[in-house]
């Protein structure tokens, strides 16, 4: 999944010092601490570095952090073929018009209310939480719900 825009709402503090801050839900943490759990397979794919982003992913031991790519799809291919996977194994969450051909090429494309028209032109599902707010943890629990 992408990461500013899907876990967080979109919003990077930069402080004066340079240094940045980030707010994730933890409603979303859980989801994701669930799927992994699970025996699911979780990347993060970000079009921007973040220390902030490393943090939290190294928090919740997400295995793959794919940052400064803004080659959505080129990275989740890679990944996949790197995994095993076909494209009818990925889900994929994004929110802007990079995220747009990940959407599609995934077999299920999730995004939020308040992305872009392309990402929702793409994406198979539109959350009814919002980014930063539970949106993960929604399409969390459906993953979960369904049999492997």
């Amino acid at each position: 999944m992408d990461v500013d825009g899907i876990l967080t709402d979109g919003t990077v503090m930069i402080h004066a010092d340079g240094s940045e801050a980030k707010a994730f839900s933890i409603l979303d943490g859980m989801g994701l601490v669930r799927c992994r759990g699970a025996g699911i397979a979780l990347a993060w794919i970000s079009g921007r570095p973040s220390r902030a982003t490393a943090v939290r992913a190294a928090e919740l031991k997400i295995p793959h952090l794919i940052q400064g790519r803004t080659d959505k799809l080129s990275a989740l291919q890679e990944l996949a073929g790197r995994l095993g996977l076909k494209a009818g194994a990925v889900c994929y969450m994004g929110d802007d018009d990079i995220d747009a051909p990940a959407l599609a090429w995934a077999g299920v494309g999730a995004t939020v209310p308040g992305a872009m028209p392309a990402a929702v032109a793409a994406a198979d599902y539109v959350t009814g939480l919002a980014a930063g707010h539970g949106a993960v943890r929604e399409v969390c629990e459906h993953i979960l719900r369904r049999p492997i």
